[in-house]
């Protein structure tokens, strides 16, 4: 396959960064989306060229570090499916791609393809855990969750935090992501002891950081590799109206 890449190039953060024009040669249609960026970064660097730098981890759609906008598309055009995830024979010999990194006023741009997302770090460290007793462990069964339950915790703990739901909100939101976290915890027993601090100080420091408002468009849902559902979203605002009232 032959590729003609338009890739984001950002020398730093405090630098105009420009859309570059690459042709690539010799892809294989098995190739995940980043070896074909490895694929680029090998030529580039043996024509002394500067490599384009880009956020990974895992490659297994497991830590979602591998985030970019393909062609607009958050991950791409493969639903529920990461970048890293994506393969070359989703797309035609010779097209055109545009590759850009996130893009939030929370997510700034750091070099190239690599975006600073530890925004999502910080409002964790504001709520997102549970206070538990040192020493040795309890017997599994002392604390009891039914199945229902389970699953309820499970489908908004499958989140991977990779921004996707950020960067293709017109508003630049992270409800979506700060409601999955929230939510995960709020409905299981083991998250109780913080459940009136945790929606505020998590929906406080998310705010903080720069991050804007919902108006309810799903595109967060559409294009989550995860398929995180909306409904996180109203359990948050029924969590966050619920502490408001506790603590008057």
């Amino acid at each position: 396959m032959k590729l003609h890449l338009k890739i984001w190039r950002q020398k730093d953060a405090d630098s105009e960064g420009k859309l570059v024009d690459y042709t690539v040669d010799n892809i294989n249609p098995h190739m995940s989306f980043l070896e074909m960026l490895d694929h680029l970064n090998e030529t580039l660097i043996l024509t002394g060229g500067e490599p384009v730098e880009f956020d990974h981890d895992c490659r297994e759609g497991i830590c979602g570090q591998c985030g970019v906008m393909i062609n607009g598309i958050a991950h791409g055009p493969l639903k529920n499916t990461t970048t890293c995830q994506l393969h070359m024979r989703e797309f035609k010999d010779g097209e055109n791609i545009l590759i850009e990194p996130f893009r939030a006023e929370a997510f700034p741009v750091k070099k190239d393809l690599r975006v600073d997302r530890s925004a999502f770090d910080r409002i964790i460290s504001s709520g997102g855990f549970v206070s538990v007793n040192t020493g040795q462990a309890p017997e599994a069964n002392t604390t009891r969750v039914t199945h229902r339950v389970t699953e309820a915790a499970f489908d908004a703990a499958v989140c991977i935090g990779c921004g996707a739901c950020v960067a293709t909100c017109k508003n630049g939101s992270a409800v979506l992501f700060t409601a999955a976290k929230i939510a995960q915890l709020s409905i299981l027993p083991q998250g109780q002891e913080e459940r009136v601090t945790r929606v505020v100080n998590m929906i406080q420091q998310m705010d903080e950081e720069g991050f804007g408002h919902c108006s309810n468009t799903e595109a967060c849902q559409v294009e989550c590799p995860q398929g995180i559902s909306v409904f996180h979203i109203a359990r948050m605002n029924y969590e966050y109206h619920r502490a408001r009232l506790l603590k008057k």
